[in-house]
Protein backbone atom coordinates (compact mmCIF):
# COMPACT_ATOMS: atom_id res chain seq x y z
CA UNK A 1 0.00 0.00 0.00
CA UNK A 2 2.89 2.35 0.46
CA UNK A 3 6.04 2.27 -0.66
CA UNK A 4 9.02 4.25 0.51
CA UNK A 5 12.29 4.23 -1.44
CA UNK A 6 15.32 5.80 -0.48
CA UNK A 7 13.82 9.04 0.29
CA UNK A 8 15.74 12.14 1.41
CA UNK A 9 14.35 15.64 2.89
CA UNK A 10 16.29 18.57 3.41
CA UNK A 11 15.11 21.67 5.29
CA UNK A 12 17.33 24.47 3.07
CA UNK A 13 21.04 23.54 2.18
CA UNK A 14 21.93 22.47 5.40
CA UNK A 15 19.78 21.04 7.65
CA UNK A 16 18.95 16.58 6.17
CA UNK A 17 15.43 15.35 8.12
CA UNK A 18 15.45 12.42 5.80
CA UNK A 19 18.78 9.95 5.19
CA UNK A 20 18.06 7.44 2.33
CA UNK A 21 14.51 6.10 4.42
CA UNK A 22 13.40 2.75 3.15
CA UNK A 23 10.77 0.96 4.23
CA UNK A 24 7.16 -0.18 3.59
CA UNK A 25 3.43 -1.06 4.46
CA UNK A 26 1.26 -3.86 3.14
CA UNK A 27 -2.91 -3.65 3.09
CA UNK A 28 -4.15 -4.05 6.27
CA UNK A 29 -0.68 -3.65 8.10
CA UNK A 30 -0.52 -1.54 10.89
CA UNK A 31 3.28 0.18 11.41
CA UNK A 32 4.30 2.22 14.58
CA UNK A 33 7.01 4.80 14.08
CA UNK A 34 8.97 6.13 17.28
CA UNK A 35 12.02 7.46 18.25
CA UNK A 36 13.08 10.36 20.25
CA UNK A 37 12.27 14.00 19.22
CA UNK A 38 13.58 15.09 16.22
CA UNK A 39 14.65 12.21 15.02
CA UNK A 40 11.98 12.72 11.69
CA UNK A 41 9.18 10.30 12.21
CA UNK A 42 6.17 13.34 11.81
CA UNK A 43 8.58 14.63 8.80
CA UNK A 44 8.33 11.05 6.99
CA UNK A 45 4.35 10.65 7.55
CA UNK A 46 4.00 13.81 6.25
CA UNK A 47 6.01 13.33 3.12
CA UNK A 48 3.92 10.55 2.55
CA UNK A 49 0.98 12.37 1.05
CA UNK A 50 3.38 15.10 0.56
CA UNK A 51 2.71 17.42 2.58
CA UNK A 52 6.06 18.09 2.74
CA UNK A 53 7.87 17.55 -0.38
CA UNK A 54 11.20 15.10 -0.82
CA UNK A 55 14.02 16.13 -2.95
CA UNK A 56 15.60 12.24 -3.20
CA UNK A 57 14.18 8.51 -3.41
CA UNK A 58 10.39 8.31 -4.11
CA UNK A 59 7.00 7.29 -2.26
CA UNK A 60 4.54 5.70 -3.68
CA UNK A 61 1.23 4.97 -2.38
CA UNK A 62 -1.63 2.27 -4.04
CA UNK A 63 0.28 2.42 -7.21
CA UNK A 64 0.37 6.02 -7.66
CA UNK A 65 3.84 7.83 -7.56
CA UNK A 66 3.44 10.33 -4.80
CA UNK A 67 6.78 12.96 -5.71
CA UNK A 68 5.97 12.54 -9.39
CA UNK A 69 4.70 16.42 -10.76
CA UNK A 70 1.98 15.12 -12.68
CA UNK A 71 0.02 13.47 -9.81
CA UNK A 72 -2.91 14.83 -8.33
CA UNK A 73 -2.12 15.43 -4.92
CA UNK A 74 -5.57 17.21 -3.87
CA UNK A 75 -7.11 13.33 -5.14
CA UNK A 76 -4.42 11.25 -3.77
CA UNK A 77 -4.73 12.87 -0.33
CA UNK A 78 -8.34 12.19 -0.47
CA UNK A 79 -7.81 8.82 -0.56
CA UNK A 80 -5.45 8.87 2.51
CA UNK A 81 -7.02 9.95 6.14
CA UNK A 82 -4.56 11.75 8.11
CA UNK A 83 -5.06 12.90 11.52
CA UNK A 84 -2.40 15.47 13.59
CA UNK A 85 -1.33 15.86 16.76
CA UNK A 86 -3.60 19.27 17.04
CA UNK A 87 -7.05 18.36 15.93
CA UNK A 88 -7.29 20.61 12.93
CA UNK A 89 -11.34 20.80 13.32
CA UNK A 90 -13.03 23.68 11.72
CA UNK A 91 -14.02 25.73 14.71
CA UNK A 92 -17.15 27.78 13.37
CA UNK A 93 -18.40 24.48 12.35
CA UNK A 94 -20.35 22.29 14.26
CA UNK A 95 -19.60 18.93 14.56
CA UNK A 96 -21.57 16.93 11.93
CA UNK A 97 -20.51 19.77 9.65
CA UNK A 98 -17.30 19.36 10.00
CA UNK A 99 -17.32 15.81 9.07
CA UNK A 100 -19.72 16.87 6.19
CA UNK A 101 -17.37 19.56 4.10
CA UNK A 102 -15.04 17.16 2.59
CA UNK A 103 -17.44 14.67 2.01
CA UNK A 104 -19.23 17.06 -0.58
CA UNK A 105 -16.81 19.14 -1.47
CA UNK A 106 -13.77 16.92 -2.37
CA UNK A 107 -16.15 13.42 -2.90
CA UNK A 108 -19.11 15.66 -4.02
CA UNK A 109 -21.58 13.52 -2.27
CA UNK A 110 -25.13 14.72 -1.35
CA UNK A 111 -25.65 16.36 2.08
CA UNK A 112 -27.99 13.66 3.11
CA UNK A 113 -25.75 10.86 2.46
CA UNK A 114 -23.01 12.79 4.12
CA UNK A 115 -24.85 13.18 6.65
CA UNK A 116 -26.07 9.76 7.12
CA UNK A 117 -22.36 8.69 7.02
CA UNK A 118 -21.10 11.26 9.39
CA UNK A 119 -23.65 10.68 11.79
CA UNK A 120 -22.79 6.74 11.64
CA UNK A 121 -19.19 7.47 12.10
CA UNK A 122 -20.10 9.83 15.26
CA UNK A 123 -21.98 7.04 16.48
CA UNK A 124 -19.09 4.66 15.76
CA UNK A 125 -16.86 7.10 18.15
CA UNK A 126 -19.00 7.26 20.66
CA UNK A 127 -20.35 10.87 20.07
CA UNK A 128 -23.32 11.08 18.51
CA UNK A 129 -25.56 13.02 20.90
CA UNK A 130 -22.05 15.55 20.00
CA UNK A 131 -23.39 16.42 16.72
CA UNK A 132 -24.91 19.66 16.81
CA UNK A 133 -21.54 21.02 19.29
CA UNK A 134 -18.98 23.34 18.20
CA UNK A 135 -15.56 21.66 18.60
CA UNK A 136 -14.56 24.09 21.81
CA UNK A 137 -17.86 22.48 23.06
CA UNK A 138 -15.59 19.38 23.45
CA UNK A 139 -13.00 18.04 25.61
CA UNK A 140 -9.20 17.20 23.59
CA UNK A 141 -10.14 13.50 23.35
CA UNK A 142 -13.75 14.23 22.30
CA UNK A 143 -11.88 16.52 19.63
CA UNK A 144 -9.59 14.39 18.56
CA UNK A 145 -12.13 11.20 17.98
CA UNK A 146 -13.92 13.94 15.67
CA UNK A 147 -10.87 13.66 13.80
CA UNK A 148 -11.05 10.55 13.61
CA UNK A 149 -14.04 10.01 12.26
CA UNK A 150 -13.76 12.79 9.83
CA UNK A 151 -11.09 11.02 8.31
CA UNK A 152 -13.04 7.43 7.84
CA UNK A 153 -15.43 9.60 6.22
CA UNK A 154 -13.31 9.97 3.12
CA UNK A 155 -13.14 6.26 2.68
CA UNK A 156 -9.48 6.73 3.11
CA UNK A 157 -7.79 3.43 1.96
CA UNK A 158 -5.02 3.84 4.72
CA UNK A 159 -4.87 6.25 7.65
CA UNK A 160 -1.66 8.25 9.06
CA UNK A 161 -1.67 9.28 12.66
CA UNK A 162 0.90 11.87 13.45
CA UNK A 163 1.69 12.01 17.43
CA UNK A 164 -2.76 11.66 17.93
CA UNK A 165 -2.56 11.62 21.43
CA UNK A 166 0.74 13.78 22.49
CA UNK A 167 -1.56 17.05 22.99
CA UNK A 168 -3.69 15.25 25.40
CA UNK A 169 -4.60 15.09 29.14
CA UNK A 170 -3.45 11.29 30.00
CA UNK A 171 -7.14 10.05 31.20
CA UNK A 172 -8.37 11.24 27.77
CA UNK A 173 -5.41 9.34 26.09
CA UNK A 174 -7.23 6.12 26.05
CA UNK A 175 -10.34 6.87 24.84
CA UNK A 176 -8.39 8.07 21.56
CA UNK A 177 -6.21 4.84 21.73
CA UNK A 178 -9.23 2.93 22.00
CA UNK A 179 -10.91 3.86 18.72
CA UNK A 180 -7.29 3.46 16.94
CA UNK A 181 -7.53 -0.29 18.01
CA UNK A 182 -10.53 -1.01 17.04
CA UNK A 183 -9.65 0.56 13.24
CA UNK A 184 -6.09 -1.69 13.31
CA UNK A 185 -8.46 -4.70 14.28
CA UNK A 186 -11.09 -4.78 11.14
CA UNK A 187 -8.17 -4.15 9.16
CA UNK A 188 -6.89 -0.45 8.55
CA UNK A 189 -3.46 0.05 6.68
CA UNK A 190 -2.12 2.27 9.29
CA UNK A 191 1.14 4.31 9.76
CA UNK A 192 1.13 5.57 13.02
CA UNK A 193 3.99 8.09 14.99
CA UNK A 194 3.32 7.94 19.03
CA UNK A 195 5.48 7.45 21.84
CA UNK A 196 2.14 5.12 23.30
CA UNK A 197 4.51 1.75 23.21
CA UNK A 198 1.76 0.23 25.09
CA UNK A 199 -0.67 0.73 21.84
CA UNK A 200 2.23 -0.46 19.66
CA UNK A 201 2.88 -3.52 21.51
CA UNK A 202 -1.00 -4.08 21.47
CA UNK A 203 -1.95 -3.47 17.77
CA UNK A 204 1.95 -2.94 15.24
CA UNK A 205 2.44 -5.38 13.27
CA UNK A 206 5.82 -4.06 12.60
CA UNK A 207 7.92 -1.22 14.54
CA UNK A 208 10.10 1.37 12.64
CA UNK A 209 12.67 2.87 15.75
CA UNK A 210 14.33 6.14 14.12
CA UNK A 211 17.10 8.61 15.37
CA UNK A 212 18.58 11.54 13.55
CA UNK A 213 16.69 10.95 10.15
CA UNK A 214 17.63 7.53 9.76
CA UNK A 215 15.53 4.35 10.16
CA UNK A 216 17.59 2.82 12.38
CA UNK A 217 15.69 -0.45 13.46
CA UNK A 218 12.15 -1.83 11.34
CA UNK A 219 11.44 -4.74 12.85
CA UNK A 220 8.23 -7.15 13.75
CA UNK A 221 6.70 -6.40 17.20
CA UNK A 222 7.91 -9.03 19.36
CA UNK A 223 11.80 -8.41 17.70
CA UNK A 224 11.33 -4.98 18.26
CA UNK A 225 9.92 -5.55 22.07
CA UNK A 226 12.23 -8.25 22.92
CA UNK A 227 15.15 -7.64 21.50
CA UNK A 228 16.09 -4.45 19.56
CA UNK A 229 19.30 -4.70 17.79
CA UNK A 230 20.39 -1.21 17.63
CA UNK A 231 22.19 0.19 20.90
CA UNK A 232 20.27 3.26 20.24
CA UNK A 233 16.68 1.79 20.14
CA UNK A 234 17.96 -0.40 23.35
CA UNK A 235 18.57 2.68 25.24
CA UNK A 236 15.25 4.83 24.37
CA UNK A 237 13.26 1.77 24.80
CA UNK A 238 14.65 1.15 28.34
CA UNK A 239 13.67 4.60 29.32
CA UNK A 240 10.24 5.08 27.63
CA UNK A 241 8.99 1.55 29.51
CA UNK A 242 10.34 2.40 32.69
CA UNK A 243 7.12 4.91 33.33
Amino acid sequence: MIEINHVNKWYGPSFQALKDCTTSVAKGEVVVVCGPSGSGKSTLIKCVNALEPIQGGEIILDGVKVNDPKTDLPKLRSRVGMVFQHFELFPHLRIVDNLCLAQEKVLGRKHEDALAKGMKLLERVGLKDHAKKFPAELSGGQQQRVAIARALAMDPIAMLFDEPTSALDPEMISEVLDVMVDLAREGMTMMVVTHEMGFANKVADRVIFMDRGEIVEDAKKADFFGQPRSDRAQKFLSKILQH
